[in-house]
């Protein structure tokens, strides 16, 4: 299949990257490439470092950025490891960095990857599939309590407690094994008056994905991590798709503009902390109307930026 992906807010984001021909750029998630395409034109002195965890789109980027020659180094990797790996090259300072979260629209459009409702497929959902964990692994393995608690956090299910009951109670007969499996026993868990509303499937398969591929957790570690990476006037832009990455986003740029822990009776601050830049987004960029009409998946997408200073 070939690898299409719709670079979400693509316009936006290279505005707000603030650009240097001779600058150190990051793409924590490659993907199709289409945000790597647009920085490493915009260079000359300059160079890209391109992350992805997922050999389709290592395969792929590789390809449609060959044309940038030794501007351009691609690594496959997450981008949790960007810090170590990046130093490892000598690198200890850059001018912007991308994340496009979420699953590329080859992942979910992939049958065999077992990402989406939609498909008949294994249950599969790894990004990376050198790890050994799958969405399979953890319907069949994981306690009724934790099926419960990452259908319920993850998945912000109001149901997600029948749904880990019905499935424990069906994987008790033989192992759920496909995605249609899965969604009959989520179906049978949910009040026929609610199906209406969507897709049943729709929140128990983002929890799902969020698990396998520790998504929030990786979210979690490297934003401190890729703030401290940014050189002076450097930009961090995330695109987020779920209100549970926005918050983690949203409040690791906040505190990163006032990390004071003093109490605030205190008359001046105490605790040393020094600001460490600039939340520019206090309301997240949204697609605009056309991008809207051209790609239905955007329509959650949320994009937040951070200035070092």
């Amino acid at each position: 299949m070939e690898f299409n992906h719709y670079s979400v807010m693509l316009t936006e984001t290279i505005e707000q990257l603030h650009i240097r021909p001779d600058g150190i750029y990051v793409d924590g998630t490659l993907g199709g490439a289409g945000h790597a395409s647009e920085v490493c034109r915009r260079l000359t002195t300059g160079h890209f470092y391109g992350f992805d965890q997922d050999d389709a789109a290592i395969a792929v980027a590789t390809e449609r950025l060959a044309q940038f020659g030794d501007r351009v180094t691609i690594i496959r990797d997450n981008y949790c490891n960007a810090k170590t790996v990046l130093h490892e090259r000598g690198v200890d300072g850059v001018d912007g960095i991308v994340l496009d979260l979420g699953v590329s629209s080859y992942q979910f459009d992939t049958e065999e990857r077992g990402f989406s409702y939609r498909f008949d497929a294994p249950l599969d959902m790894r990004m990376d599939r050198r790890q050994e964990l799958t969405a399979k692994e953890i319907v069949n393995q994981y306690t009724e309590m934790e099926l419960f608690r990452l259908i319920r956090d993850y998945g912000e299910d109001p149901f997600a407690k029948n749904i880990a009951k019905h499935i424990v109670k069906a994987r008790a007969d033989k192992p759920i094994e496909t995605t249609f499996e899965l969604n009959e026993i989520i179906k049978a868990a949910i009040p026929a008056r609610m199906r209406q509303k969507g897709h049943p499937s729709k929140q128990t398969f983002q929890a799902l994905r969020i698990e396998c591929n520790r998504e929030l957790e990786v979210l979690r570690s490297a934003l401190d991590d890729f703030i401290g990476l940014l050189n002076p006037g450097g930009r961090l832009c995330i695109i987020t798709f779920h209100s549970l990455e926005d918050r983690l986003v949203k409040n690791a740029y906040r505190t990163a503009e006032n990390p004071c822990t003093c109490p605030p009776e205190f008359p001046v601050c105490v605790c040393g902390k020094k600001p460490l830049g600039e939340n520019i987004t206090r309301k997240p960029i949204l697609p605009g109307a056309q991008e809207l009409e051209e790609n239905s998946r955007s329509k959650s997408a949320k994009l937040r930026v951070f200035e070092k200073r």
